[in-house]
């Protein structure tokens, strides 16, 4: 269905055009009135995200279009934008202690979230390579700055200059991928290059993997996962957990989509492509974790390896598998953001504690952090009967179902492998001598605590609101 020819043209885009204008707005209150006011454009900038958020699940059902079909809102984009949303949002709550230190107040902050989110709704709604690379470029020049935030720590200067290169590297292995795909297509929207691909030629293959290494970087992918250890480590612990959620929701949002739409005619062309980075980065993740010592760290190396599970299900090349890839971004947003809620708390004396050594007996200090904790950290091990086997359980069988065994055995291999680093840190935390007493956890983050927890624990009792509307997500592509 498109509303173009009834006479809507921007109503497919009406929560982008919100979520610009308000951050316009508030970036107007931001300049005229100075820091004191970054206490309350954050707040407002949540509301707004919550208002735009509303307002994409009040758009009409069915598939619309605009500009051409270059933009696309369907059930799969409108899951995760709404997803990209609540990520944003809840960085926003983590960042509020962080942005309360006067030496830390920049109403900016909050505005580089939000034009950000507004890439990653471009990003996701994307029909075409032009408006891919504008939805990619939006959400990652607003990444780049805040990475470096933090401007009077070196580590985070060092995040944000090295995220910009490496960045500026993979943008222009995209670019060139995409000009490739145009020039052996005649043309830059997905249905059109599907049309056109339908077997396979060298400049098309060409192009469609320097198109994926710059997917695989937005996704921090090996071999493309370079930056990931060093900016998780040197950016504001809030921005680690913007960078870990979010972002990587729509990057593999565009993934997704343009693999199943643009080449659904040569699948096992790049389906070899994806299989090779999926089991990279599993295997990557749950090895090179191992040595850790900083959690921060820790986590970003854990992010590589979910990132590759996610990936078992883009690999099947099914509706199915990509329902997987959907249940598994959902349920690893909310664990992902739970242990970066307990990772901000950990203070001692109002300084942050990052080390693995510093969780040293928390359960006898703090037992209800503890304990959500060791929730979480099981779940991203894939224990069962926790949300994170659920995750894993639905990528792997459609992995199966497509095929593809190989690729199953090694993703449980490796699961079991990384499950050591996660039961580790709940061995510190449980059997070690507990170090003097942390200070206690704020106000905000208490909720997230809860809510992410709680998810995680009994998301066994009630899936099929999330499997269900996955599933419906996943149909739209096909």
């Amino acid at each position: 269905m498109s509303f173009e020819s009834a006479g809507y043209p921007l109503l497919p885009v009406l929560p982008e055009l919100v979520l610009a204008v308000g951050a316009m707005a508030l970036l107007m209150m931001g300049a005229f009135e100075g820091h004191r006011t970054t206490s309350l454009v954050t707040t407002l900038s949540i509301c707004l995200l919550v208002v735009v958020g509303a307002i994409e699940l009040a758009l009409p059902s069915g598939k619309l279009t605009t500009f051409g079909g270059s933009f696309i809102v369907d059930d799969f984009a409108r899951f995760l934008k709404i997803l990209s949303l609540a990520g944003s949002a809840v960085t926003l709550i983590l960042s509020i202690e962080f942005l309360a230190d006067p030496s830390r107040r920049m109403f900016e902050f909050a505005i580089l979230v939000l034009l950000s989110t507004l890439g990653m709704m471009v990003l996701i709604s994307a029909g075409d390579l032009i408006m891919l690379y504008l939805g990619l470029e939006l959400m990652s020049l607003a990444l780049y700055v805040v990475a470096a935030s933090n401007r009077d720590n070196a580590k985070s200067t060092e995040a944000g200059l090295k995220y910009f290169v490496l960045g500026a590297l993979s943008s222009g292995m995209l670019l060139y991928g995409a000009s490739l795909i145009y020039g052996f297509t005649g043309t830059v929207a997905f249905a059109g290059i599907a049309a056109a691909a339908r077997s396979p030629s060298i400049g098309i293959v060409f192009g469609l993997v320097f198109l994926l290494a710059g997917l695989c970087f937005k996704v921090s992918a090996v071999p493309f996962h370079m930056w990931t250890p060093d900016v998780y480590e040197g950016a504001p612990t809030p921005v680690t957990a913007f960078f870990a959620s979010a972002p990587k929701v729509a990057a593999m949002a565009v993934f997704t989509r343009a693999t199943l739409t643009a080449f659904p005619g040569i699948v096992p062309q790049w389906q070899q492509v994806v299989v090779f980075v999926s089991i990279a980065s599993m295997a990557l993740g749950s090895f090179a974790a191992i040595g850790q010592k900083n959690i921060k760290r820790l986590m970003a190396y854990s992010s590589i390896g979910h990132m590759g599970f996610a990936l078992v299900g883009l690999a099947a090349g099914t509706a199915e598998g990509a329902q997987g890839v959907l249940v598994y971004l959902a349920i690893y947003v909310t664990m992902t953001l739970g242990a970066f809620t307990v990772i901000l708390a950990m203070k001692r004396n109002g300084q942050p504690l990052e080390q693995i050594s510093d969780f040293s007996g928390l359960s006898r200090t703090n037992p209800v952090i503890a304990g959500f904790f060791a929730m979480l950290l099981f779940s991203l091990a894939g224990v069962p009967w926790l949300a994170g086997f659920f995750a894993k359980w639905y990528v792997f069988v459609a992995a199966i179902k497509a095929g593809l065994f190989t690729l199953s055995v090694i993703g449980v291999l490796t699961s079991v492998v990384g499950a050591y680093y996660y039961l580790f840190i709940v061995k510190v935390m449980y059997f070690d001598e507990p170090l003097t007493k942390l200070d206690p956890m704020r106000v905000e983050l208490r909720p997230v605590l809860a809510v992410t927890g709680l998810f995680n624990i009994f998301f066994f009792a009630f899936p099929a609101p999330l499997v269900s509307v996955a599933t419906a997500a996943a149909k739209s592509l096909f």
